[in-house]
């Protein structure tokens, strides 16, 4: 029915298994066609109208109105995967981050990041550029990009 390429990781399965459990309302290991939609909208995915015709129509003929847990992760594991396809891994985020961070403290300051930039680029940025991507970076506005508050930044501006 829905193809995965790459397992779940045992986090998304968690979610899942949560997701599912929330909305298995007799707790009879089954989702009623009805009540999936609302456990997507809940988990943040907002199926068209179109998608959700066909999946509750999947859903009906061939299940019989009810979906298994296995099913529904056969649903979400490509909707999970697919949000996550070109985000960098978590591993590779964090060799990143700590290649920069020279004095492994932890976060990467202004010293850290000009080196990181020129290593990266070959050249020194001006000042204010190199001020304008750690003010980019750095969530909690101490000076200092940190790996935990800024992965999501770094992840979208690493190659």
């Amino acid at each position: 029915m829905f193809l995965q390429e790459r397992e779940l990781a045992q986090a998304e399965l968690d979610e899942l298994q949560e997701a599912f459990k929330e909305f298995d309302y007799d707790q009879d290991g089954y989702l009623n066609y009805k009540d999936v939609a609302e456990c997507m909208r809940t988990m943040g995915y907002m199926p068209t109208e179109m998608e959700l015709l066909e999946i509750v129509q999947q859903i009906k003929m061939r299940m019989g109105g009810l979906m298994d847990f296995e099913d529904f992760t056969e649903l979400m594991g490509p909707r999970m995967m697919g949000e996550t396809a070109d985000m960098l891994g978590l591993k590779e985020l964090q060799s990143a981050f700590v290649q920069f961070d020279l004095d492994g403290d932890g976060k990467i300051n202004q010293d850290e990041m000009k080196e990181a930039v020129k290593s990266m680029l070959g050249e020194k940025l001006k000042k204010g550029e190199l001020e304008e991507i750690l003010k980019e970076l750095d969530i909690n506005a101490d000076g200092n990009i940190d790996f935990e508050g800024g992965k999501q930044q770094l992840s979208s501006c690493l190659p």
